[in-house]
């Protein structure tokens, strides 16, 4: 046992932690937080130097993974090639807002599964917001593309594990691969995702527009000027140069794709999916190096190396929290009801984890909800399916407030940034509506399909 003061000076630096990473008072860096937290715990005793070996076995792999992911994403974003699927989003789209609904979400999807949920709002949030505003939409006519966008962005990294840097860490607390909560999650997980877009149109259709406008503002004139549905952003290149492009993309985009299919293969074989992850970004670094001319500095300078410190500094918090004996009580009061049955064991993990990243963002809460599952004593099917309903919860329950996840928070400020007007009261009023039935259903698909393959598959 702890004495009270190793039990209060743990809780505090918790709380004062989530404040600080969540508030980020002028810009502050969350590593910055998550290492002064950290400190506290190591120097009151509640997180030993021999937890710290484990800690960093914990969560090393994950951090590199993400690291890797987010470089190729910037090389990516270096070359144009963002700007060139948003110029396909406004050509296919052909002047139906309707259509460029389905196809702005469907790129955030895609964004989410090929890097993360952090880097797509990042990267596709500019985007939109340029894109819509040259398209002449208002300001009200904006938000459902936005926030369906970020929305979907975020819940997408629920399918696959390594989409989301928290999810990977718990895969290794629980000792699961990639491969295997891939074959677990992918389907009801993109279900609910369907399900998700679906609400969000129906609860947002009166905003979006029928058919878009025929003409936009050029770019620092604000001349009008007809555009005949092709992309806004720059005028329309040679078509000898737009095929040339399309080639390049093309084959980058396949490149990527296998890379991300060589994460799944590697993690079924039993090779650390960092090392495929860093070879493929190193590859791509290379390749940018060799045949355009670009030195990889400018993605050293750029890449988020504070992702490592917070997410080592997070988790040490958490390990405090567990030393003194939060997930024990979190294991006394839900593990008769966690073992009742699985679709009892679905529902209330994902309602759990809904409920704890709404009071304290979803990085800490999904950490947490895993530790207190490898004390549980489940079977290895009950621990499965309550894991992966704790990413259900994570990423898409925690949707339902702007504070349950970092990546709502990003976006809001990305918004401030370009002068969009979407506050607190536009956010709640949609996410009320669909997250709650995309929760719920996405936990009830979970535990039939985890029941389903279980026939054919040992899980």
């Amino acid at each position: 046992m702890y004495e009270p003061a190793v039990v209060s000076l743990t809780i505090f630096a918790f709380l004062l932690t989530i404040l600080l990473v969540m508030w980020r008072p002028k810009g502050l860096n969350e590593a910055i937080p998550a290492t002064g937290g950290a400190l506290v715990v190591l120097l009151c005793g509640s997180v030993s130097l021999a937890d710290l070996i484990q800690i960093g076995e914990t969560v090393s792999g994950a951090a590199i993974t993400i690291i890797a992911t987010i470089v190729i994403a910037m090389v990516l974003e270096s070359i144009g090639f963002f700007n060139w699927a948003a110029e396909g989003l406004a050509a296919r789209a052909r002047g139906s807002g309707y259509r460029l609904f389905v196809y702005v979400n469907l790129l955030c999807f895609l964004m989410t599964l090929f890097f993360n949920n952090d880097g797509s709002i990042l990267i596709t949030t500019p985007i939109l917001i340029i894109l819509l505003k040259h398209l002449g939409l208002k300001n009200h006519q904006q938000i459902p593309y936005l926030l369906s966008g970020a929305l979907i962005a975020t819940a997408s990294s629920a399918p696959i594990g390594v989409s989301n840097i928290v999810n990977l860490i718990a895969l290794k607390i629980v000792g699961m691969d990639l491969y295997m909560h891939t074959l677990m999650m992918f389907v009801p997980a993109t279900m609910g995702l369907l399900l998700l877009v679906g609400l969000l149109f129906i609860v947002q259709y009166r905003d979006i527009p029928m058919k878009l406008p025929l003409s936009y503002r050029e770019p620092g004139t604000g001349q009008i000027t007809a555009h005949y549905y092709r992309h806004p952003l720059k005028p329309k290149p040679s078509k000898e140069t737009i095929d040339r492009r399309n080639r390049l993309m093309r084959n980058i985009f396949i490149f990527v794709f296998m890379v991300r299919v060589s994460l799944f293969l590697a993690s079924y074989v039993g090779i650390p999916i960092e090392w495929v992850a860093v070879l493929g970004s190193l590859l791509l670094l290379g390749w940018r190096w060799f045949y355009l001319k670009v030195a990889p500095m400018d993605i050293i300078r750029k890449t988020p190396w504070h992702i490592l410190v917070f997410a080592f500094g997070m988790y040490v918090v958490i390990f405090g929290l567990n030393n003194i004996g939060l997930t024990a009580r979190l294991v006394e009061w839900f593990h008769p009801i966690v073992t009742g049955s699985l679709l009892n064991t679905s529902l209330i993990m994902g309602g759990l984890l809904t409920l704890m990243s709404s009071v304290f963002n979803n990085h800490p809460a999904l950490m947490i909800g895993t530790l207190a599952l490898t004390q549980m004593s489940l079977d290895p099917v009950s621990l499965k399916i309550a894991y992966l309903a704790n990413v259900i919860g994570s990423d898409v329950g925690s949707l339902l407030l702007p504070i349950g996840t970092l990546a709502s928070l990003i976006w809001f400020h990305i918004l401030r940034t370009y002068k969009v007007k979407i506050g607190w009261r536009e956010y709640v009023r949609v996410t009320f509506l669909v997250i709650p039935p995309t929760l719920v259903f996405t936990l009830i698909a979970l535990y039939y399909w985890v029941v389903w393959i279980a026939q054919y598959v040992s899980l």
